[in-house]
């Protein structure tokens, strides 16, 4: 896991319209808040992005972007995104190689299943692409709350 304080590895990833973003041009617009999560349409992940969206407008209002990023393909997350109207980048990191530099991705245990995959964890990245804050086992419900509540810290 990065360290608060460390630089955020820069990274280019398509978005869910499939054109290429990279988090320098991201922090061109300012502090972004960077969330992992291991996968559309499951219903912890539903309800973060949810969450993130209903508190969109306060996230935008204190200077803040948001930019959500799994593994699942650029098409899926255009599903995602227009189910759930949410109004923030999904960037697809199909091969987790992303996840990998941002030490999200690992072993996991599910209903007595051990598997690889993502670790629900959020960054709070400045615009000088420092990492302020990290989230690790994100509680979806009060996530959103808690990241605008840091920001202003």
């Amino acid at each position: 896991m990065l360290a608060i304080g460390s630089r955020a590895p820069e990274f280019t990833l398509p978005d869910q319209d499939d054109r290429t973003v990279s988090l320098s041009t991201m922090l061109n617009r300012g502090p972004l808040i960077l969330y992992y999560f291991p996968a559309d349409f499951t219903p912890g992940c539903t309800r973060e992005a949810c969450m993130l969206r209903d508190m969109h407008t306060e996230i935008l209002g204190v200077g803040l972007a948001v930019a959500g990023v799994s593994p699942q393909s650029p098409e899926r997350h255009t599903e995602f995104r227009e189910k759930y109207k949410l109004p923030f980048t999904l960037l697809a990191d199909t091969d987790h190689s992303i996840a990998d530099a941002y030490g999200v991705y690992g072993e996991k245990k599910f209903m007595g299943r051990t598997y690889m995959g993502i670790h629900r964890t959020t960054f709070l990245i400045d615009e000088k692409g420092k990492i302020k804050r990290v989230f690790e086992k994100v509680k979806p419900e009060d996530h959103a709350e808690e990241v605008l509540a840091a920001f202003g810290e």
